[in-house]
């Protein structure tokens, strides 16, 4: 036995014995009956560092009559509730939805998958929620076809019907709209719906938005659409042969990582995207000539959605095939070394107040270079706020503000994973991170709850789910 005293805030406790015979895990659990800090809150400074709870005692060198210093919190006293238990079963349906953590899953309505996993994916995002909530036939704008009016209104719908259960939904009024907008999605075979591809259900989609949520007291017919997932691109387009070049900008919606033996990992998929060829007609030349085209990207969006392209084209079997490749893909992507120079100045304040933020919360010294920010100490990225549970402005479903600038890392917020050997096959499923930072796996009208930890081994490599289409919040910082 080897008494000591501990000293913790402005106490100090004497004559505490310590049974070397014991692991350190003991010692704290006698400290937490002396002060109420739970063992894993401890902080036991001794020669070398802090205290671990397996540590051989011979080797930590505690003396008789040694002060040891304890940093943790107590925690709070427990307060007997003042309700009875209320069941869930008890609740009103809205309630229910808040304390079950997730929406409602979506029926299939035969070989609908690839429709319901899109729209739970889309459906997490809350800005275009508030969005379309904002949507009603006044702000229609008259330039807009009524099928797309129609699809707008009933992905509205849809998405209030998700949040206000907890029971699946039978999304029949948008499939039936979707179907006369885009009647693709209609096409059937021996009597039944066919299946259909989940990126272009995505896509399509997204544009019919984009065209109906511009907002039209703005002069300029501001795109929320754009404004949440478009990305612009400035490309160089030349021709080594001719000498010609020339540039141009481009925005899309989403990006390639194309898929060969060489693409390991997102990033390297990402990476060779930026550059292609492509053959056109060479007016110095008279002719035909290829011409290499590299892209870098110049504006970034609140969300980034990436399309890992899996399938191609089957002249044999007349069918999109699949890549089944491993490509892994990790929960925190960078796309700064994406950038181009001009769109990489414009983050490295936004990232050094990221990182001397980050810095701060783990208690290292910032940065003397850092830009001044608003409250920069205690308003950290939204991504954090929203991984420790806490609601941030844009998890109301408000656009964010100008304060707020991006800073190229994005997090993931949602997977969209096919398992079969065709697009226009197998099964698709979504994979949501709910504002309560727990992930869900919608497959069709069940869902599951899941690891973290599990959500990145959708990587592909055989036949169960892979990523099909990843989505990235942006993390940012006030400025």
């Amino acid at each position: 036995m080897v008494t000591v005293s501990v000293k913790w805030q402005k106490e100090v406790y004497p004559a505490v014995e310590i049974d070397t015979s014991q692991p350190p895990y003991v010692f704290k659990c006698q400290l937490y009956d002396l002060t109420g800090v739970p063992p894993e809150r401890q902080k036991i400074m001794v020669k070398g560092g802090l205290l671990k709870d397996d540590a051989d005692w011979s080797k930590v060198g505690v003396k008789e009559g040694q002060r040891l210093m304890m940093m943790g919190t107590a925690d709070e006293i427990v307060k007997a509730p003042e309700k009875g238990p209320i069941f869930v079963e008890d609740m009103p349906e809205e309630e229910q939805v808040v304390n079950v953590g997730h929406s409602a899953g979506l029926f299939n309505l035969g070989n609908t998958c690839y429709m319901n996993s899109t729209v739970q994916c889309l459906h997490s995002v809350p800005e275009l929620k508030s969005s379309l909530t904002e949507y009603n036939q006044l702000g229609k704008s008259n330039d807009l076809d009524h099928s797309s009016h129609l699809l707008t209104v009933a992905t509205r719908d849809l998405f209030n019907d998700l949040d206000k259960n907890v029971k699946p939904v039978a999304p029949m009024q948008f499939w039936m709209v979707l179907r006369k907008k885009y009647p693709q999605f209609g096409q059937q075979s021996n009597g039944a719906f066919m299946q259909q591809d989940a990126e272009e259900c995505w896509t399509q989609l997204l544009y019919t938005l984009s065209q109906s949520l511009k907002s039209p007291s703005s002069s300029e017919g501001q795109d929320i659409v754009k404004t949440l997932f478009g990305i612009d691109f400035d490309n160089r387009i030349h021709c080594a042969e001719s000498g010609e070049e020339s540039t141009e900008i481009e925005t899309v919606y989403s990006l390639k990582c194309h898929i060969s033996q060489e693409v390991n990992h997102l990033h390297e998929g990402l990476k060779r995207g930026l550059k292609s060829e492509l053959e056109k007609a060479s007016p110095s030349l008279g002719r035909s000539a290829v011409y290499v085209k590299d892209s870098r990207i110049n504006g970034l969006p609140r969300y980034l959605t990436i399309q890992f392209v899996r399938f191609f084209w089957k002249r044999e079997s007349n069918q999109k095939a699949k890549i089944l490749r491993k490509v892994d893909y990790p929960l925190s992507l960078d796309v700064y070394d994406l950038c181009s120079d001009n769109l990489r100045k414009k983050l490295e304040g936004p990232r050094q107040v990221l990182r001397d933020a980050e810095g701060k919360k783990a208690g290292l010294k910032t940065s003397a270079k850092t830009p001044v920010s608003t409250d920069s100490d205690t308003k950290m990225t939204e991504a954090e706020e929203s991984s420790s549970g806490s609601k941030s402005a844009s998890q109301e479903g408000v656009l964010p503000e100008k304060e707020h600038q991006l800073t190229g890392i994005y997090d993931l917020v949602a997977v969209l994973t096919h398992k079969g050997r065709s697009a226009d096959s197998g099964h698709y499923v979504a994979w949501v991170k709910q504002e309560n930072g727990k992930w869900v796996q919608f497959d069709d009208d069940n869902p599951i709850p899941q690891r973290e930890e599990d959500i990145t081994k959708l990587s592909g490599g055989g036949d169960w789910h892979m990523a099909y289409i990843c989505m990235y919040k942006a993390r940012v910082v006030p400025m």
